[in-house]
């Protein structure tokens, strides 16, 4: 029953989301997608269904294209993936058992932290944003290359946690919500965490898309009213976005992924570096309000 009412839930809250954006952007003149992020959206989501993730890459392209304005970046992706990750989690909550009121306590925490990040980032400085992508694309590189190497836990084959573990993971993603606001990406850290706490891997796979699913449009309302997003690539991101789900989450099978995981790592790095080489140049930047 909790599993059916997160799917209602998710369903409205993408209905709500989708309904905004499209106002917004009819508002500021920007409906026709962006074509280079229809690609990248398509790409990107695809590789996200797998495993790659999608934020590191979407990330790195959008510096080295130039598409949008390093402070645009947090913004562009939450909202831009939010649709295709709440497809997503529909599939993964749907198909694969997990504890539900450990997938719903996560999912609260992880929005509720999101709630805390998203008017934060707004109002941030130009060299802070730069500074905080730009780590979090060195985090994602590591992390890319650890699961390459083999490093990353293996996890236990529990699909539930005791009490303390149970508050323990709630509480970490209380921390990752947060830190989403900030273009930092939630699924290869929950997945470390979960996995050290003996969880199954495969049952930590719809808590870490559920909980993106929920907190990307929730803060993704407070994003699309800023001055510092571009609603076309926004769109085009989930245009993109939303077919390649579908397509590897019911198609594909199995692709090399530590090539392409090696790939991703190359081109992170070097995005990563002229984020950080930038905010060690940028001026201040004036204080923005979102509402």
């Amino acid at each position: 029953m909790l599993v059916v009412l997160l799917l209602v839930l998710l369903s409205l809250l993408a209905v709500a989301f989708l309904a905004q954006l499209l106002r917004r952007a009819a508002w500021r003149r920007e409906l026709r997608p962006n074509l280079e992020a229809v690609a990248l959206g398509a790409v990107t989501n695809f590789f996200d269904t797998l495993g790659i993730g999608s934020f590191a890459p979407t990330t790195a392209w959008l510096k080295l294209r130039r598409i949008v304005p390093d402070s645009f970046l947090p913004a562009t992706l939450n909202s831009g993936h939010a649709l295709p990750t709440i497809a997503l989690a529909l599939i993964f909550i749907h198909l694969v058992r997990v504890d539900p009121w450990l997938l719903a306590a996560c999912i609260v925490a992880a929005v509720a932290g999101a709630l805390l990040g998203a008017p934060l980032v707004v109002r941030l400085s130009l060299r802070v944003v730069q500074c905080a992508v730009g780590v979090a694309l060195l985090v994602a590189a590591a992390l890319y290359a650890a699961a390459n190497l083999h490093l990353l836990p293996a996890g236990g084959d529990a699909l539930a946690l005791p009490w303390g573990l149970f508050a323990l993971a709630v509480g970490v993603h209380l921390l990752l919500g947060a830190l989403m606001s900030f273009g930092i990406g939630l699924y290869a850290p929950s997945l470390i965490v979960l996995s050290l706490l003996g969880l199954s891997p495969t049952a930590a796979f719809p808590i870490m898309m559920g909980a993106c699913a929920f907190l990307m449009p929730t803060c993704g309302f407070r994003f699309v009213r800023s001055e510092r997003i571009d609603l076309r690539v926004v769109l085009g991101l989930a245009l993109g976005g939303i077919p390649a789900v579908l397509l590897a989450a019911f198609i594909v099978k199995s692709l090399p992924l530590d090539a392409l995981r090696w790939g991703v790592v190359v081109v992170v790095v070097y995005a990563a570096a002229l984020l950080l080489r930038a905010a060690s140049r940028a001026e201040p930047m004036p204080v923005v309000d979102a509402t």
